[in-house]
């Protein structure tokens, strides 16, 4: 393993959390996630968390948790040596999901100080990561970087005494706490105590830390389990990617909910933080369906209020949210910190906000806490499924008037010059003077990110997004039609134009922009 140089650490960051290469095994990338390194990070943390609430280190209890990756015994291990090597405690919470490690700093009777997961989401096995959590909530991305200057200039000073670690089964009470939502949410006039009882749910943890799910809340509620799969951790993730986006993962859950007759499937990102599902008759519920099947419940509750949501979802769910729900549709920035932000920004200047999510699965409420929690998500939908099961309806029901695209595709345009975030804004600007050239295109304004353009020609029929990555030389172009061959229609135009670039790699789009049209 190699250890970082000093200059090094700012790679680790990637926005508000850290990512970094754990163990070696993949030709060309080179481990910068050390056991070292993750000492360093929990002492940073300590530290920084010393100052922020004016306590002493020694005074402070911090919180522990891994998914199921195989650098993850190791690496907790080594931050929890940081950790207690300044003097403060650590409660191990072992293998844990990501929201349960934010609810260990506000749960009475825990109340610790700060909270660090770690997890890498859905990357591949050799890669690990850490999420930092406060009674706030998840750290922004100025204090990750004031965490890895503190770590990089290594300035720590054992304590006299060690802090404690100790063992606990914090998941047992998050569990319950799930539980009692459900209870609550339901309220079942004859079975409180199991309010899901005659309905069969089966869960896919991916081999991730979700597994949990099956037996400390389903069960305990009365659900018939049957069926659910992938449940044992495994870093290797053996079956299938463990994202909620990812086609293949779907693919399997909707093949046991089919063939298991089950009235509901459920999936889980590798630490929990996203969830999709699948309905009785194999439909899945993620990404545009999902964010109205959750608009439909919150605007059940909340009538009028805002939705948030990234800058990729299609107008088919702005009509959805605003026309059939009477509600409002505020497209943002992508990355799920920057939703919550923003509902929470709108809270506070008087527009209601109840739900931020993204087409990722990321889903937050504010009736808990804005934490983006695909377990509590998906609670909500079962207490829905619950209800609708009792009034002999279907969940799934709810959406039944959502326009969805007849065409949807994603491309990744390279950028090729080497200040890419100077050149990719450069050419968004130039395509946003171009669409008000085009007799049917029209640049559709408060997008907060990229252009965003309707092509109303009618054999385009829908819209194309220009953005810049987050992080990566890459220009994203979302394009989505309404009519067959639409999408092949825009990319026609787009390409024309984009050749003229000298600093960008078409790929995929090039190719598909010159098949020929049906």
């Amino acid at each position: 393993m190699t250890v970082l140089p000093a200059l090094s650490w700012s790679a680790l960051q990637n926005g508000s959390d850290i990512r970094g290469v754990a163990l070696d095994g993949v030709p060309g990338e080179v481990v910068n996630l050390t056991p070292a390194i993750a000492t360093a990070l929990g002492q940073a943390f300590a530290t920084w968390l010393a100052t922020s609430l004016k306590r002493a280190i020694s005074d402070l209890t911090i919180a522990l948790g891994r998914d199921s990756r195989l650098s993850g015994p190791t690496l907790m291990q080594a931050v929890a040596e940081g950790i207690t090597s300044l003097g403060a405690r650590v409660y191990d919470f072992g293998l844990a999901s990501t929201p349960a490690m934010f609810m260990s700093t506000i749960t009475p009777g825990y109340g610790c100080h700060g909270a660090i997961m770690l997890t890498a989401s859905h990357l591949p096995f050799n890669r690990n990561g850490m999420k930092f959590f406060t009674v706030q909530g998840g750290l922004e991305k100025p204090d990750i970087t004031a965490l890895l200057d503190l770590a990089a200039a290594g300035a720590f000073s054992p304590a006299p005494v060690f802090g404690q670690r100790d063992s606990c089964d914090f998941m047992a009470v998050y569990a319950e706490q799930l539980v009692r939502t459900i209870r609550q949410g339901v309220n079942h006039p004859t079975q409180f105590d199991r309010p899901l009882t005659g309905l069969h749910i089966v869960v896919d943890a991916g081999n991730g830390a979700g597994g949990f799910y099956v037996s400390q809340v389903l069960e305990p509620l009365g659900a018939d389990v049957t069926g659910s799969q992938f449940l044992d951790p495994d870093g290797t993730f053996p079956n299938h990617v463990p994202n909620p986006e990812h086609p293949v993962a779907m693919a399997a859950l909707r093949q046991a909910v089919l063939e298991h007759r089950a009235d509901f499937g459920i999936i889980f990102d590798t630490d929990v933080d996203r969830a999709a599902a699948v309905d009785a008759q194999g439909q899945e519920l993620n990404r545009n369906r999902l964010i109205a099947l959750m608009a439909a419940i919150v605007l059940q509750e909340h009538p009028g209020s805002t939705i948030v949501t990234d800058s990729i979802t299609s107008d088919g769910l702005t009509q959805f949210i605003e026309t059939d729900l009477q509600g409002v549709h505020y497209r943002f920035r992508r990355g799920y910190k920057n939703v919550i932000n923003e509902a929470l920004r709108l809270n506070e200047t008087g527009q209601e906000s109840w739900l931020a999510i993204e087409t990722s699965g990321h889903a937050a409420l504010k009736e808990n806490y804005f934490l983006d929690d695909g377990a509590y998500v998906v609670s909500k939908l079962l207490i829905e499924l619950a209800k609708a099961h009792s009034a002999g309806t279907d969940l799934s029901a709810r959406i039944a008037s959502l326009q969805e695209p007849v065409e949807s595709r994603e491309f990744r345009i390279t950028i090729t010059a080497e200040d890419f975030q100077a050149y990719g804004t450069q050419v968004i600007e130039h395509l946003r003077t171009f669409a008000t050239t085009q007799s049917d295109w029209t640049v559709v304004p408060n997008t907060h990110e990229g252009v965003r353009i309707a092509c109303q020609a009618p054999q385009e029929g829908g819209w194309c997004l220009l953005r810049l990555s987050l992080h990566d030389p890459v220009l994203p172009l979302n394009v989505e039609s309404n009519v067959p061959g639409g999408v092949g229609q825009i990319c026609q135009t787009l390409v024309s134009y984009l050749q003229g670039f000298d600093g960008l790699k078409l790929g995929a789009l090039g190719e598909y922009g010159n098949l020929p049209l049906p």
